[in-house]
């Protein structure tokens, strides 16, 4: 349910031919929270010249002890 409303909203707003990619992530966060995470998403790009964004999402998930298996996150 999250993923077409949140499709159909951005086809709206922005984009008529956005798509999810093949596999997809979501997570919450509280409402504490986010001022980081909206500078997070500004620096995002200078931030994934350092580190990978495979290499960040892998280091997310062990963080937070959110098991997985490599062979089903990555295309």
């Amino acid at each position: 349910m999250v993923k077409t409303n949140s499709s159909r909203w951005v086809r709206e707003r922005w984009n008529k031919d956005f798509a999810w990619q093949t596999g997809y992530g979501a997570f919450s966060v509280s409402e504490s929270n986010v001022p980081a995470v909206s500078r997070y998403i500004a620096g995002q790009e200078e931030h994934h010249r350092k580190r990978t964004f495979q290499e960040e999402y892998v280091a997310f998930l062990k963080k937070n002890r959110i098991a997985y298996d490599e062979r089903y996150i990555w295309d």
